[in-house]
């Protein structure tokens, strides 16, 4: 489309540029009996033509504005994921109080999504980032596919899990006394590298 916007305005530059007798010259050789165009046709259509120019470029550069708005660039990319890598490195969570981590691929890729969009900055698009987690993930140790739309490069971001027994919170009863129930905290060790897990 922006390619398209440019050749429009060169091709409005293009018919605007002509001259009043070769405009006249092709009018004849199609239409010999009507009456002659007055100069002052000309110059109003040379104005509107070159105006209509002007607007295709201004168009055009609106296009490639917002095409940087929704797409990664690689730079863009590979600051971000390791920009969000430093930032989840050494980060703890609490777990699930029935030990059931059924759900953590799509916890850890959102997290990892989340933290890459928001390393991103003002520039970067705010969606287009994807973590698709590799086959052999668990809960312990997970790789991740980071790709952006538009962005050529890929980084493989790792996972690892473990158990912080320390951290975990307790929280109080429902009487005020001690409670029964114990989130569990988990700490994370995270990595990034180039390219596919």
């Amino acid at each position: 489309m922006v390619v398209f916007s440019f050749v429009l305005a060169a091709a409005l530059a293009a018919m605007a540029s002509l001259t009043a007798d070769r405009v006249r010259g092709w009018r004849r050789s199609l239409n010999p009996s009507a009456s002659e165009l007055p100069d002052a046709a000309f110059t109003v259509g040379r104005v509107v033509l070159f105006g209509m120019a002007g607007v295709s470029v201004f168009m055009a550069f609106q296009l490639m504005t917002a095409s940087d708005d929704v797409e990664w660039s690689d730079d863009e990319l590979t600051s971000a994921v390791g920009q969000a890598t430093t930032a989840l490195d050494g980060t703890s969570r609490f777990g699930d109080i029935y030990g059931d981590d059924s759900g953590f691929d799509d916890e850890y890729a959102r997290m990892i999504e989340d933290e890459v969009v928001e390393q991103g900055g003002g520039d970067s698009p705010q969606t287009g980032v994807d973590a698709v987690p590799a086959d052999a993930n668990t809960a312990s140790g997970a790789g991740y596919t980071v790709t952006g739309s538009g962005a050529a490069a890929s980084f493989c971001v790792r996972v690892e899990r473990t158990r912080s027994k320390g951290d975990d919170y307790e929280p109080p009863g429902v009487a005020g006394g001690a409670g029964t129930v114990t989130m569990p905290s988990y700490k994370f060790a995270v990595t990034s590298a180039d390219g596919d897990c």
